[in-house]
């Protein structure tokens, strides 16, 4: 729409749409008030009592200590058994 023909008036002489602009009455709107507040803290002595309890408990944890037992065996081998499975294993490769 052209901002000219709004108002009825046209070209101004030379000022082209984007230059013109109406003389329009200055307007004044009141916003509500707004509150500020402005705080001031002053020292107030305040005495807490707190009372402590010590609890002692007592509580049973396994503590491991391992016992080793030691047992020896003789055991008689035979020569002549490791002379046989060597032959038959060098057979094998």
């Amino acid at each position: 729409m052209n901002r000219n023909n709004y108002y009825g008036m046209g070209n101004v002489a030379g000022v082209t749409d984007a230059e013109f602009c109406p003389d329009c009455p200055t307007q004044t709107i009141y916003d509500p008030p707004i509150t500020q507040y402005e705080n001031y803290y002053h020292p107030q002595l305040v005495n807490v009592v707190q009372n402590i309890e010590t609890v002692k408990q007592h509580h049973c944890c396994p503590v491991y200590k391992h016992i080793y037992t030691h047992t020896e065996k003789n055991v008689m081998v035979s020569s002549a058994k490791r002379r046989k499975y060597a032959k038959a294993s060098s057979k094998k490769r």
